[in-house]
């Protein structure tokens, strides 16, 4: 892998809030190229070849070229260029835009609508959570349907003040390195981790960036009133890849299968 750099700027920092930049871009394709099988295998059983698909945020495309390798017709966007530019890079034949799914209107219907890895936990303020929800609503075909993951309470991660290295990893004969902060607001459900991902040569830091990474990690029941003011009519809760239901208070995810 090969990462530029400005001749004029070799210190480059960026901060915002979930918004995956290109050091990001580059430790999450070395984290997560592809999809585990288990997930990667549930999302693929609710499609057919004669559907319209669509994967919003489907970032670096590991779950979205696997769709595209079956010849499946799917239709993917995400806010971050440089998650798409690695995408293309792997299925150059992908149908991707960049866009801000919070703005993002189309005349397009889809059949199979699907978000995996708890990624619409990204939208931490409820009340624009439930505007994208409608707008899919919307998108769908006539007995359409959203497929979506969220993280629970259970997932929160502990309180830690000061930065903690949680990441180093070799990239282009340098160090690529991830340091969090953690802080969990018990009454807002959302899980507050500020990022510094830095790229070394030696002990000198050739580039940084920085990510506001916030997510909303939700109770057992609390998405259901959503998903019924957003107007699906039914919809199925499971709490594993095998679609079944079992809560045993240790459920770190919910995936919701819901129909128009």
């Amino acid at each position: 892998m090969e990462l530029k750099f400005s001749k004029e700027k070799t210190l480059e920092s960026k901060k915002e809030m979930n918004y995956y930049g290109s050091l990001c871009t580059e430790m999450y394709e070395i984290l997560h190229a592809t999809p585990p099988q288990d997930e990667l295998d549930f999302y693929l059983s609710f499609a057919k070849k004669e559907m319209a698909i669509f994967e919003p945020l489907c970032g670096n495309g590991r779950f979205m070229i696997p769709f595209v390798e079956r010849e499946l017709n799917i239709y993917g966007n995400d806010l971050s260029q440089e998650m798409l530019d690695k995408c293309l890079l792997k299925c150059p034949k992908a149908q991707v835009d960049c866009c801000d799914i919070i703005k993002f209107k189309t005349d397009r219907k889809f059949d199979y609508i699907f978000i995996p890895s708890g990624s619409i936990g990204l939208f931490t303020d409820l009340k624009v959570l439930e505007k994208i929800l409608k707008n899919f609503h919307s998108m769908l075909n006539e007995r359409g349907r959203l497929v979506f993951a969220v993280d629970t309470t259970f997932f929160k991660a502990e309180n830690n003040d000061e930065y903690k290295i949680v990441r180093d990893v070799e990239f282009d004969h340098k160090r690529l390195i991830l340091k969090i902060k953690s802080f969990y607001d018990e009454k807002n459900h959302t899980q507050f981790q500020p990022q510094v991902y830095e790229l070394l040569d030696g002990k000198k830091v050739l580039q940084s960036e920085e990510m506001d990474f916030q997510i909303h990690l939700y109770d057992i029941h609390e998405m259901d009133d959503i998903l019924t003011r957003v107007g699906f009519k039914k919809f199925k809760t499971y709490t594993d890849y095998d679609k079944n239901y079992k809560l045993d208070g240790k459920n770190e995810f919910l995936i919701y299968d819901c129909e128009k």
